[in-house]
Protein backbone atom coordinates (compact mmCIF):
# COMPACT_ATOMS: atom_id res chain seq x y z
CA UNK A 1 0.00 0.00 0.00
CA UNK A 2 1.63 3.35 -0.59
CA UNK A 3 2.06 5.86 1.73
CA UNK A 4 0.62 8.49 -0.60
CA UNK A 5 -2.79 7.45 0.21
CA UNK A 6 -2.62 8.77 3.50
CA UNK A 7 -1.89 12.57 4.56
CA UNK A 8 1.35 13.62 5.09
CA UNK A 9 1.32 13.91 8.91
CA UNK A 10 -0.66 10.55 9.07
CA UNK A 11 1.73 8.11 7.28
CA UNK A 12 1.86 6.05 10.76
CA UNK A 13 -1.86 5.26 9.80
CA UNK A 14 -0.22 2.04 7.69
CA UNK A 15 0.58 0.78 11.38
CA UNK A 16 -3.30 1.03 12.77
CA UNK A 17 -5.39 -1.69 12.07
CA UNK A 18 -8.22 -1.62 9.25
CA UNK A 19 -10.81 -2.38 12.28
CA UNK A 20 -11.65 -2.39 15.78
CA UNK A 21 -14.10 -4.56 17.28
CA UNK A 22 -16.19 -7.18 16.27
CA UNK A 23 -18.30 -9.59 18.35
CA UNK A 24 -14.81 -11.70 19.47
CA UNK A 25 -13.01 -8.56 21.08
CA UNK A 26 -16.01 -6.56 22.80
CA UNK A 27 -15.83 -7.78 26.01
CA UNK A 28 -12.13 -7.63 26.08
CA UNK A 29 -12.56 -3.57 24.49
CA UNK A 30 -15.15 -2.92 26.97
CA UNK A 31 -13.56 -4.35 30.10
CA UNK A 32 -9.94 -2.32 29.39
CA UNK A 33 -12.42 0.71 28.64
CA UNK A 34 -14.02 0.24 31.97
CA UNK A 35 -10.38 0.28 33.57
CA UNK A 36 -9.84 3.37 32.28
CA UNK A 37 -13.13 4.99 32.69
CA UNK A 38 -13.59 4.57 36.10
CA UNK A 39 -12.16 7.51 37.70
CA UNK A 40 -13.85 10.91 36.99
CA UNK A 41 -11.67 13.20 34.84
CA UNK A 42 -10.03 16.36 36.65
CA UNK A 43 -12.54 19.11 36.37
CA UNK A 44 -15.20 16.38 35.75
CA UNK A 45 -18.24 16.76 37.94
CA UNK A 46 -20.25 13.19 37.42
CA UNK A 47 -24.21 12.88 38.06
CA UNK A 48 -26.24 10.43 37.56
CA UNK A 49 -29.46 11.40 36.33
CA UNK A 50 -31.45 8.18 36.27
CA UNK A 51 -30.37 4.58 36.80
CA UNK A 52 -29.36 3.80 33.19
CA UNK A 53 -28.07 7.89 32.50
CA UNK A 54 -24.98 10.07 33.49
CA UNK A 55 -23.64 12.69 32.86
CA UNK A 56 -20.05 14.24 33.33
CA UNK A 57 -19.82 17.72 33.76
CA UNK A 58 -17.01 20.19 32.88
CA UNK A 59 -17.30 23.75 33.53
CA UNK A 60 -19.73 24.59 36.53
CA UNK A 61 -16.45 24.53 38.94
CA UNK A 62 -14.79 27.71 37.83
CA UNK A 63 -15.60 30.44 40.69
CA UNK A 64 -17.57 33.49 40.16
CA UNK A 65 -19.55 31.88 37.73
CA UNK A 66 -23.44 33.50 37.12
CA UNK A 67 -26.58 33.62 35.46
CA UNK A 68 -27.11 31.33 32.10
CA UNK A 69 -24.32 29.78 30.01
CA UNK A 70 -24.33 28.14 26.55
CA UNK A 71 -24.29 24.44 27.33
CA UNK A 72 -22.80 21.67 25.13
CA UNK A 73 -24.56 18.16 24.98
CA UNK A 74 -21.75 15.32 24.25
CA UNK A 75 -21.78 11.72 22.98
CA UNK A 76 -18.99 9.50 22.76
CA UNK A 77 -18.29 7.34 19.78
CA UNK A 78 -17.35 3.71 19.98
CA UNK A 79 -19.82 2.31 17.02
CA UNK A 80 -22.48 2.12 19.26
CA UNK A 81 -21.36 -1.32 21.19
CA UNK A 82 -18.08 0.19 22.93
CA UNK A 83 -16.74 3.64 24.15
CA UNK A 84 -17.45 5.50 27.75
CA UNK A 85 -18.54 9.28 28.47
CA UNK A 86 -14.58 9.67 29.70
CA UNK A 87 -12.85 8.62 26.56
CA UNK A 88 -13.11 12.38 25.00
CA UNK A 89 -12.33 13.94 28.32
CA UNK A 90 -9.51 16.31 27.08
CA UNK A 91 -12.11 17.59 24.38
CA UNK A 92 -14.63 18.43 26.74
CA UNK A 93 -12.80 20.05 29.12
CA UNK A 94 -10.93 21.96 26.59
CA UNK A 95 -14.20 23.27 25.01
CA UNK A 96 -15.27 24.37 28.48
CA UNK A 97 -12.50 26.14 29.79
CA UNK A 98 -12.01 27.91 26.17
CA UNK A 99 -15.61 28.89 25.29
CA UNK A 100 -16.95 29.55 29.17
CA UNK A 101 -19.44 27.13 28.52
CA UNK A 102 -21.14 23.73 30.31
CA UNK A 103 -20.04 20.77 28.98
CA UNK A 104 -22.09 17.38 29.81
CA UNK A 105 -20.71 14.21 28.70
CA UNK A 106 -23.75 11.72 28.50
CA UNK A 107 -22.99 7.69 29.12
CA UNK A 108 -25.77 5.63 27.27
CA UNK A 109 -26.55 2.30 27.46
CA UNK A 110 -24.67 0.31 24.62
CA UNK A 111 -25.97 -2.37 21.79
CA UNK A 112 -26.33 -5.11 21.63
CA UNK A 113 -27.42 -5.44 24.95
CA UNK A 114 -29.45 -2.42 24.51
CA UNK A 115 -30.62 -1.87 21.26
CA UNK A 116 -32.37 0.91 19.66
CA UNK A 117 -33.94 3.12 20.96
CA UNK A 118 -32.65 2.91 23.85
CA UNK A 119 -29.15 4.90 23.44
CA UNK A 120 -30.83 7.74 21.91
CA UNK A 121 -33.45 7.79 24.34
CA UNK A 122 -30.83 8.47 26.85
CA UNK A 123 -29.11 11.11 25.32
CA UNK A 124 -32.37 12.67 25.01
CA UNK A 125 -33.00 12.28 28.56
CA UNK A 126 -29.38 13.50 29.21
CA UNK A 127 -30.33 16.56 27.24
CA UNK A 128 -33.36 16.81 29.00
CA UNK A 129 -31.81 17.34 31.63
CA UNK A 130 -28.80 19.55 30.77
CA UNK A 131 -31.92 21.96 29.31
CA UNK A 132 -33.65 22.32 32.89
CA UNK A 133 -30.29 23.16 34.55
CA UNK A 134 -30.58 27.05 36.01
CA UNK A 135 -27.38 27.75 35.00
CA UNK A 136 -27.76 26.74 31.49
CA UNK A 137 -28.96 29.16 28.51
CA UNK A 138 -31.77 27.26 26.71
CA UNK A 139 -31.75 28.99 23.49
CA UNK A 140 -27.81 28.46 23.34
CA UNK A 141 -27.65 24.54 23.90
CA UNK A 142 -25.55 22.91 21.07
CA UNK A 143 -25.42 18.92 20.85
CA UNK A 144 -22.37 17.11 19.09
CA UNK A 145 -21.02 13.83 18.65
CA UNK A 146 -18.35 11.79 16.72
CA UNK A 147 -18.50 8.77 14.71
CA UNK A 148 -21.34 6.92 16.46
CA UNK A 149 -21.94 9.46 18.73
CA UNK A 150 -22.11 12.04 15.53
CA UNK A 151 -24.87 9.38 14.31
CA UNK A 152 -26.72 9.55 17.56
CA UNK A 153 -26.36 13.79 17.30
CA UNK A 154 -28.06 13.40 14.11
CA UNK A 155 -30.37 11.49 15.53
CA UNK A 156 -31.29 13.25 18.43
CA UNK A 157 -31.35 16.51 16.54
CA UNK A 158 -34.79 14.98 14.45
CA UNK A 159 -35.99 13.44 17.28
CA UNK A 160 -35.80 17.09 19.61
CA UNK A 161 -37.57 18.83 16.21
CA UNK A 162 -40.10 16.02 15.81
CA UNK A 163 -41.05 16.19 19.51
CA UNK A 164 -40.93 20.02 20.11
CA UNK A 165 -39.68 20.04 23.17
CA UNK A 166 -36.16 21.65 23.03
CA UNK A 167 -34.82 23.21 20.04
CA UNK A 168 -31.05 22.23 20.25
CA UNK A 169 -29.34 25.53 18.40
CA UNK A 170 -26.34 23.69 16.76
CA UNK A 171 -24.78 19.81 15.70
CA UNK A 172 -21.75 19.37 16.24
CA UNK A 173 -21.08 16.01 13.88
CA UNK A 174 -17.53 14.46 13.31
CA UNK A 175 -17.42 11.50 10.87
CA UNK A 176 -21.01 10.86 11.80
CA UNK A 177 -22.44 7.78 11.29
CA UNK A 178 -25.42 7.74 9.81
CA UNK A 179 -26.58 5.31 6.83
CA UNK A 180 -27.27 1.92 7.74
CA UNK A 181 -27.02 1.21 3.78
CA UNK A 182 -23.13 1.32 4.02
CA UNK A 183 -22.87 -1.79 5.08
CA UNK A 184 -24.39 -3.23 2.03
CA UNK A 185 -22.13 -1.44 -0.18
CA UNK A 186 -19.60 -3.50 -2.35
CA UNK A 187 -17.81 -1.07 -3.41
CA UNK A 188 -15.35 0.20 -0.69
CA UNK A 189 -11.45 0.27 -1.06
CA UNK A 190 -10.71 -1.19 2.47
CA UNK A 191 -6.98 -0.53 2.12
CA UNK A 192 -7.62 3.06 2.44
CA UNK A 193 -9.35 2.11 5.90
CA UNK A 194 -8.17 2.32 9.31
CA UNK A 195 -9.75 1.65 12.52
CA UNK A 196 -13.51 1.20 10.74
CA UNK A 197 -13.96 -0.99 8.65
CA UNK A 198 -16.85 -3.10 6.67
CA UNK A 199 -16.68 -5.69 8.91
CA UNK A 200 -16.96 -3.11 12.24
CA UNK A 201 -19.69 -1.17 10.54
CA UNK A 202 -22.03 -4.32 9.92
CA UNK A 203 -21.65 -5.32 13.60
CA UNK A 204 -22.33 -2.29 15.02
CA UNK A 205 -25.65 -1.80 12.98
CA UNK A 206 -26.49 -5.07 13.42
CA UNK A 207 -25.85 -4.69 17.38
CA UNK A 208 -27.93 -1.09 17.43
CA UNK A 209 -30.96 -2.15 15.00
CA UNK A 210 -31.48 -5.41 17.14
CA UNK A 211 -32.69 -8.52 16.23
CA UNK A 212 -36.25 -7.68 14.63
CA UNK A 213 -34.34 -5.05 11.87
CA UNK A 214 -32.29 -5.44 9.46
CA UNK A 215 -29.51 -3.18 8.15
CA UNK A 216 -29.36 -2.17 4.62
CA UNK A 217 -33.09 -3.11 4.05
CA UNK A 218 -34.98 -0.69 2.15
CA UNK A 219 -37.77 -0.27 4.64
CA UNK A 220 -38.35 -0.91 8.39
CA UNK A 221 -35.35 1.40 9.80
CA UNK A 222 -36.66 4.87 11.22
CA UNK A 223 -34.82 7.60 10.60
CA UNK A 224 -33.54 8.45 14.18
CA UNK A 225 -31.93 5.60 14.38
CA UNK A 226 -30.39 6.06 10.57
CA UNK A 227 -30.60 9.25 10.06
CA UNK A 228 -29.26 9.44 6.58
CA UNK A 229 -32.81 7.57 5.90
CA UNK A 230 -35.12 10.60 7.19
CA UNK A 231 -36.67 12.54 4.11
CA UNK A 232 -36.94 15.88 6.01
CA UNK A 233 -34.29 17.55 6.98
CA UNK A 234 -35.94 21.03 7.57
CA UNK A 235 -36.31 22.91 10.52
CA UNK A 236 -32.98 20.88 11.63
CA UNK A 237 -29.88 23.26 14.01
CA UNK A 238 -27.58 24.41 11.81
CA UNK A 239 -24.57 21.60 11.40
CA UNK A 240 -20.93 21.49 11.20
CA UNK A 241 -19.77 18.03 9.15
CA UNK A 242 -16.04 16.76 9.43
CA UNK A 243 -14.80 14.21 7.94
CA UNK A 244 -11.48 12.67 5.73
CA UNK A 245 -11.41 10.93 2.62
CA UNK A 246 -9.91 7.55 3.89
CA UNK A 247 -13.19 7.44 5.87
CA UNK A 248 -15.66 4.35 5.31
CA UNK A 249 -18.44 6.98 6.22
CA UNK A 250 -16.84 10.12 4.07
CA UNK A 251 -19.61 9.31 1.23
CA UNK A 252 -22.65 9.27 3.12
CA UNK A 253 -21.44 12.34 5.34
CA UNK A 254 -21.13 14.30 2.23
CA UNK A 255 -24.31 13.09 1.40
CA UNK A 256 -26.26 14.18 4.32
CA UNK A 257 -24.65 17.67 4.55
CA UNK A 258 -25.39 18.26 0.56
CA UNK A 259 -29.12 17.31 1.58
CA UNK A 260 -29.29 19.69 4.60
CA UNK A 261 -28.29 22.48 2.65
CA UNK A 262 -30.72 21.94 0.03
CA UNK A 263 -33.16 21.82 3.10
CA UNK A 264 -32.48 25.27 3.97
CA UNK A 265 -30.50 23.60 6.87
CA UNK A 266 -26.91 25.82 7.18
CA UNK A 267 -24.64 23.05 6.82
CA UNK A 268 -20.51 23.81 6.88
CA UNK A 269 -17.88 20.79 5.61
CA UNK A 270 -14.71 19.99 5.79
CA UNK A 271 -13.31 17.15 4.16
CA UNK A 272 -9.74 16.42 5.51
CA UNK A 273 -7.88 14.62 1.94
CA UNK A 274 -6.10 11.78 3.52
CA UNK A 275 -7.44 11.32 6.73
CA UNK A 276 -8.94 7.80 8.37
CA UNK A 277 -11.57 6.94 10.96
CA UNK A 278 -11.14 9.00 14.08
CA UNK A 279 -7.28 10.46 12.94
CA UNK A 280 -7.61 13.22 15.23
CA UNK A 281 -7.73 10.61 18.18
CA UNK A 282 -4.80 8.52 17.44
CA UNK A 283 -2.60 11.67 15.76
CA UNK A 284 -3.81 14.68 17.43
CA UNK A 285 -0.83 16.35 17.94
CA UNK A 286 -0.04 16.79 14.12
CA UNK A 287 -0.29 19.70 12.41
CA UNK A 288 -3.64 17.78 10.45
CA UNK A 289 -4.74 16.67 13.98
CA UNK A 290 -4.60 19.94 15.66
CA UNK A 291 -5.94 21.56 13.00
CA UNK A 292 -9.40 19.49 13.06
CA UNK A 293 -9.98 20.35 16.49
CA UNK A 294 -9.23 23.70 16.27
CA UNK A 295 -11.73 23.97 13.24
CA UNK A 296 -14.11 22.26 15.34
CA UNK A 297 -13.83 24.19 18.68
CA UNK A 298 -14.46 27.49 16.14
CA UNK A 299 -17.76 26.07 14.64
CA UNK A 300 -19.10 25.64 18.55
CA UNK A 301 -17.76 29.51 19.39
CA UNK A 302 -19.47 31.18 16.59
CA UNK A 303 -22.40 28.63 17.56
CA UNK A 304 -22.54 29.94 20.73
CA UNK A 305 -21.77 33.93 19.73
CA UNK A 306 -18.20 33.86 21.58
Amino acid sequence: MADQVFHPDLRAARFLPRGLVGPRQLGLIRSAMKLSGRRPPEGAVPVAITPEVGVDVYGRSAAGKTGRRPALLWIHGGGMVIGNARQDSAFCARVARELDVIVASVEYRLAPDHPYPAPLEDCYTALSWLASQPDVDTDRIAIGGASAGGGLTAGLALLARDRAEIRPTFQLLVYPMLDDRTTVRTDVDESRLRVWSPANNRFGWQSYLGPHLTPGQPDGVPHPAAPARAEDLTGLPPAWIGVGTNDLFHDEDLDYAARLQKAGVPCELHVVPGAYHGFDNFHGRTGVGRDFTRRKIDALTRAFGR
